[in-house]
């Protein structure tokens, strides 16, 4: 599978519009394999490859994603055709290159226009605004907490790549890693505190917590920690192993037959 690597000269941002359509193509997707993430998980693991400390490829991170074959042939299956792809790939590297921007901005609060901010729904609440009988269509499915999904694909990221997000040896920075997931991990869990917080509509049904939008804060500004702690840190550099030397009397490795300091040794 071969695709691009972010292009530096995208557009900032996709529009709501363009959101829509990455919905379609993903809805198109899942009637041909239902593992297929809604787009809030696709935000989340997008996040982590941001902040992750190598530079994941496409190629790599496409199939594990969306479940795709790297030598499939064509290509792009399983998606419709090789248009839906290409659309896919460039809404996809569109977004990528905004959220990049956005961590790498030197931003102080959450609320500045510069932030990163997650493309995500209070589920609930939309749920909240429907008709009884659209809500009677939707069956009696688990709704996922504000972010729950989000913050469900960014860790589906980091375990994908265990290596890549390995504590460093710096006991600072190990804290920093340590606390940043933690924090990522208590978003993937239930809201289960008393909701006071109306997410959609401010004269609606309340459906979050306050506890709930302080670990979505924390966890904002834990993938700018992670983001700036891999800044620092780099690739791994991998380590090499140098085998021992063998004697000057014995036998030199190199299947001559000749003493090691007769031959190879030599040099």
């Amino acid at each position: 599978m071969t695709i691009a690597a972010p292009d530096k000269t995208l557009p900032a941002a996709l529009t709501a519009q363009d959101f829509d359509e990455i919905d379609h193509i993903l809805d198109d997707l899942r009637s041909r394999d239902e593992e297929t993430p809604q787009w809030e998980f696709c935000e989340g693991f997008m996040a982590a490859l941001v902040c992750c400390r190598r530079q994941i490829l496409p190629s790599e991170y496409f199939p594990v994603l969306l479940n795709l074959q790297a030598d499939a042939t064509p290509v792009w299956a399983p998606f419709a055709d090789e248009a839906q792809f290409d659309r896919f790939t460039a809404y996809w590297l569109q977004r990528y290159e905004e959220v990049s921007t956005a961590l790498a901005a030197p931003v102080e609060r959450l609320d500045d226009d510069a932030a990163y901010a997650p493309e995500i729904i209070d589920l609930s609440g939309a749920i909240a605004q429907l008709t009884p009988e659209q809500r009677a269509e939707m069956g009696d499915a688990p709704i996922p907490s504000f972010a729950q999904i989000w913050a469900i694909g960014f860790m589906y990221a980091v375990e994908a790549w265990p290596d890549e997000w390995v504590a460093p040896r710096d006991r600072e920075a190990a804290k920093i890693l340590d606390a940043a997931l933690h924090n990522m991990v208590a978003l993937t869990e239930d809201d289960t505190a008393t909701h006071t917080i109306a997410g959609v509509d401010e004269d609606g049904k309340p459906t979050l917590s306050e506890q709930r939008i302080n670990q979505y804060a924390d966890a904002i500004w834990a993938v700018y920690d992670l983001y700036e702690l891999w800044q620092q840190f780099g690739p791994r550099v991998a380590t090499v192993h140098v085998g021992s030397k063998p004697g000057r009397n014995e036998p030199c490795p190199c299947g001559s037959g000749k003493k090691y300091k007769k031959c190879c040794g030599l040099n």
